[in-house]
């Protein structure tokens, strides 16, 4: 009796563990392309992933989080494109704007601050990597784009639903996306410049480009009496944001040295001081902040500075 008991005892714990161990397969979390693949507002997407050869890259043990564009975003990708299907995008060009998509480790929608987050898209053969404006004073919205759905969990990482495809910015891109250098955007495309900035910052470059912030802008006009950007006349004005611009260089923070002169678009220079942080001297000896460093685009990157420096 002792032996049948013992054996159905047995019997039935094995039962109990198989039972166990099924329900928790059944019921294991999804990894990120698996999670992709159960929502049929991500088919696009799912296809995007496979063509472009990332499936087991999001499907690793790496914690991940993915901005997910919906089927709508990549459909109003294509059509801006002048596009009919995925397949017309070429496999390089659809790998970045994917890898644009996608930050190391897992960062929940409250770990999310208004700033600026590195996704896994490197700048050419760089270990530079592109950077993503978040923007958190009216919902969530990254790169451009607005998060519709939240913090989705994966068993490797997080996936936040976004209404957009967010193509790999320019420095103008960056620009715009950044409510801070809406003044910037003002000063470059005002129309009696007779210089297309937009056109000229979005092209190949690469560029560097110190961007004042609006407050600087602002003390710039104070400094100068003035009360609105007309105020400045065009040619001063051109020469001001030409002395903001390097053309023909990606130069990141760390490639700054104390005292390196700067040669600028505008053809004139300033200098760079170390001392206490990282400072331009410009041609009037007036000195500014970067304040924010290394915001890398698909054409250059963009530093931040507290002042507007003048030729």
């Amino acid at each position: 009796m002792k032996n049948l008991l013992f054996s159905l005892s047995i019997i039935l714990v094995s039962a109990l563990a198989f039972t166990a161990c099924k329900d928790t397969d059944n019921g294991a979390p999804k990894n990120i392309v698996e999670l992709a693949q159960s929502n049929a507002e991500l088919s696009t997407l799912v296809a995007a992933v496979g063509r472009a050869g990332l499936v087991d890259a999001l499907s690793g043990d790496d914690k991940l989080t993915v901005f997910a564009p919906t089927n709508q975003a990549f459909s109003d990708l294509l059509t801006s494109l002048g596009l009919t299907k995925l397949e017309d995008v070429p496999v390089d060009v659809l790998k970045n704007i994917l890898l644009n998509h996608v930050v190391s480790g897992e960062v929940k929608s409250n770990a999310l601050s208004t700033g600026y987050v590195k996704t896994l898209l490197p700048f050419g053969s760089t270990t530079s990597y592109l950077s993503l404006f978040v923007d958190l004073s009216s919902g969530v919205k990254v790169g451009g784009s607005t998060v519709t759905t939240a913090d989705v969990q994966a068993s490797n990482g997080v996936v936040h639903i976004i209404n957009k495809v967010i193509v790999p910015p320019t420095v103008v891109d960056q620009a715009l996306n950044n409510p801070n250098f809406s003044i910037l955007v003002a000063a470059l495309t005002r129309s009696d410049l007779g210089v297309d900035y937009v056109g000229l910052l979005s092209g190949d470059g690469p560029f560097t480009v110190f961007a004042p912030t609006n407050d600087a802008f602002a003390a710039l006009l104070t400094e100068l009496n003035a009360t609105s950007l007309d105020d400045i006349p065009a040619a001063t004005l051109n020469a001001v944001l030409q002395y903001h611009v390097v053309d023909g260089a990606n130069v990141l923070s760390t490639q700054l040295s104390d005292e390196q002169v700067v040669t600028t678009f505008q053809g004139g220079t300033f200098k760079i001081d170390l001392t206490g942080g990282v400072k331009i001297v410009d041609a009037q000896n007036r000195t500014s902040n970067i304040i924010a460093t290394d915001v890398q685009g698909s054409n250059g990157v963009v530093h931040a500075i507290d002042k507007v420096i003048l030729p």
